[in-house]
């Protein structure tokens, strides 16, 4: 029987949170849309599409996200002009196993069975050339109906990750030899993560896949049914808005939360695992950032306005205000607009508890930045006080804000930037830089940039309720419509 070669269709999946990076990322802009590699400008999500150009039979990918980050996913993927085959919106995180279930349908429902390449948006390789020979060697294995997993061949003892076990030693080579799974190890301690790497059979599981879309399909049918029941009926009773797939959310909610490991890897007589050594990191923690960075010859990592003296290996980044550190060592140091974590290097993978007390203690800056992303630009927070709320806006040229009017507060606008169009209950003008405008409460008004440059505006509010849920839309070129107060779009 002849094996058909199948084209490739990535699908990169981007609804993490990132919060072990804090506060640098957060639930409202997580680490997978940041550029955490100092040498380059691409953001994490935007190099795992890149790094696969080239690659036989590449198709464009199928994103999934969460409905929050859809706006923040779609401009990245145009930065680096990528028309992508679909944006597929969670309503809600059921873990990998309904998210690749979706993948595998929508790819079916256009008629084809194409391979899935599985992949996180947050993960950091070094190795590219190695890792798109790896991802040809599994073709072989995948193209043949295998579920193809692929295990980071492990660099120390480490208890962050879950092991894999195949059931045979790979060669001397290891990426050439596809091994069948004999089990998964959940994150182990100190003492078994050392007994582990010093066998040739175990590997980190980094959660990378690669499979006939038809073949998980089927696997799921038979070890997780519930899943495709459900994914499918949230995929039929989908709803196409702008370039994004918004799933039902009624139905998939229903689907159990599982990992595929547990749905279906674990299960399947199918699994093969392929070494991979490609200087693979999930960027897990600030340490593990450190480890990653361009440091000096005293082993610190400097961004931002930084002075040091007599300190070593050290992370230190400043978004704005100036760092001065003296005589201090292995410490991660990070301040941004609204928040500063200093933290011991070792220590550093505990942020997460952090930002479980940041939100129990109904703190926002456990999980929004002062800097908000839109589909039109950005706003940043500047200053507030009780009545009152500073910002400034940037608008994308030819972008435009929703004509919108607010019941309880009124704004003043100064462009400090650019060319504003303002429109103001039908009658429109044009101010330009060092030129204002006021917006009284109950006006029906609209913000556009006509110029060709960003424009730079700031904003003062004032009245008694300044919260984002005092919009009501009218127009809006994005679809968010509802004639209602629009809390999230």
């Amino acid at each position: 029987m002849e094996i058909i070669d199948h084209p490739i269709t990535p699908v990169i999946l981007s609804g993490g949170s990132g919060t072990r990076l804090w506060p640098l990322s957060r639930e409202s802009y997580p680490k997978q849309f940041l550029a955490l590699d100092s040498r380059t400008k691409k953001t994490l999500l935007q190099k795992t599409y890149d790094r696969l150009l080239g690659l036989k039979g590449l198709e464009k990918p199928i994103l999934i996200c969460n409905e929050d980050h859809r706006f923040i996913v779609a401009e990245q993927f145009r930065e680096i002009n990528t028309n992508p085959q679909a944006i597929i919106l969670e309503p809600i995180g059921r873990n990998t196993a309904p998210a690749i279930a979706v993948a595998a349908l929508q790819a079916i429902s256009l008629g084809k069975d194409p391979l899935l390449l599985i992949l996180a948006a947050d993960h950091l390789i070094e190795n590219i050339d190695e890792f798109k020979r790896v991802i040809q060697s599994a073709k072989t294995y995948a193209n043949q109906g295998r579920l193809v997993t692929f295990g980071i061949v492990p660099t120390c003892a480490e208890t962050g990750y879950g092991y894999i076990e195949a059931k045979e030693s790979s060669n001397q080579e290891g990426q050439e030899i596809g091994l069948e799974i004999n089990k998964f190890i959940e994150k182990p301690n100190k003492d078994i993560a050392e007994k582990l790497i010093k066998n040739s059979r175990y590997t980190w599981n980094s959660g990378m896949f690669l499979f006939k879309a038809s073949s998980i399909i089927d696997e799921l049918k038979k070890f997780s049914p519930e899943i495709i029941h459900y994914c499918k009926i949230a995929i039929e009773k989908d709803v196409e808005d702008l370039d994004f797939l918004r799933l039902e959310p009624e139905s998939f909610k229903k689907c159990p939360k599982v990992s595929l490991d547990i749905a279906v890897m674990e299960k399947t007589k199918l699994g093969t695992v392929l070494p991979l050594n490609v200087g693979w990191s999930d960027i897990g923690s600030w340490k593990s950032l450190w480890d990653i960075s361009q440091k000096n010859d005293d082993g610190n990592y400097i961004n931002g306005r930084v002075i040091v003296e007599k300190s070593k290996n050290c992370y230190f980044k400043s978004e704005k205000r100036l760092i001065v550190g003296i005589g201090i060592e292995n410490l991660i140091v990070v301040d941004t607009n609204d928040a500063l974590l200093v933290a011991s290097r070792d220590q550093s993978q505990n942020v997460g508890n952090i930002i479980k007390s940041l939100s129990s203690s109904k703190f926002p800056e456990g999980k929004i930045h002062q800097k908000i992303y839109r589909p039109w630009g950005n706003y940043t927070t500047i200053g507030e006080g009780d009545r009152w709320l500073a910002k400034l806006i940037e608008v994308k040229p030819n972008a435009s804000l929703s004509l919108q009017m607010h019941n309880h507060r009124a704004e003043h606008w100064v462009v400090v930037n650019g060319t504003a169009l303002i429109e103001k209950n039908g009658k429109k003008e044009l101010l330009h830089q060092n030129e204002s405008t006021f917006i009284p409460l109950g006006c029906k008004h609209r913000l556009s940039n006509p110029g060709k440059i960003k424009l730079e505006l700031i904003e003062v509010q004032s009245g008694t309720y300044l919260d984002e849920e005092d919009i009501i839309r009218f127009e809006d070129s994005y679809g968010r419509i509802n004639n209602l107060v629009n809390k999230k779009l």
